[in-house]
């Protein structure tokens, strides 16, 4: 599941990843969240925190969250994940530099500096 998380501002896209990740969770939470924030904002930064409880994602929402990433390259500037899965981070390291983005990968026990870094200076 995907669940929006609040106390962001409205340019910082702060999202949960929990249990099981599917294509229906991008298409009613995530992708609606981020084409109403793009109407409103020439940038985003988006938060993601995967959670203990995390599960796995489905194939295809892995190809939803590629395609939205992909479609709106030039509009993230910055990236911020919290995680411990370690397939997660490694993916991050790997393929980062193909976002013009500043992306951080941030272990669960540094939530709170990950949520400080992805506001700094953010715009309001």
């Amino acid at each position: 599941m995907i669940e929006l998380l609040p106390g962001f501002p409205d340019t910082v896209l702060s999202v949960a990843c929990r249990g099981h990740v599917t294509k229906r969770d991008y298409d009613t939470v995530l992708v609606p969240e981020v084409e109403k924030r793009l109407k409103q904002h020439d940038k985003l930064r988006i938060y993601y925190e995967i959670g203990t409880d995390f599960e796995g994602i489905d194939p295809s929402a892995v190809w939803e969250d590629f395609r939205v990433g992909v479609a709106h390259v030039q509009r993230w500037e910055r990236v911020a994940v919290v995680t411990d899965v370690e397939w997660i981070g490694r993916t991050m390291a790997v393929f980062g530099f193909l976002m013009p983005a500043e992306i951080k990968v941030f272990p669960t026990s540094e939530r709170e500096k990950a949520r400080a870094w992805i506001v700094e200076q953010a715009t309001h």
